[in-house]
């Protein structure tokens, strides 16, 4: 079966969610969200320019 995260399953990624929310709380879980998005966005038309 082809896993898209490789080895990690679904309970790995619910301890590293729990861990997250327990490092930078559950209000702030957005704003992280948001700041990866603009990040991976400028990366990519960074990357295009070329």
């Amino acid at each position: 079966m082809f896993s898209l995260f490789g080895p990690i399953g679904l309970p790995e990624m619910l301890i590293i969610l729990a861990i997250v929310i327990l490092i930078f709380g559950a209000n702030r879980l957005p704003e992280l969200g948001k700041g990866i998005g603009a990040g991976i966005k400028n990366f990519k038309s960074s990357m295009k320019d070329e």
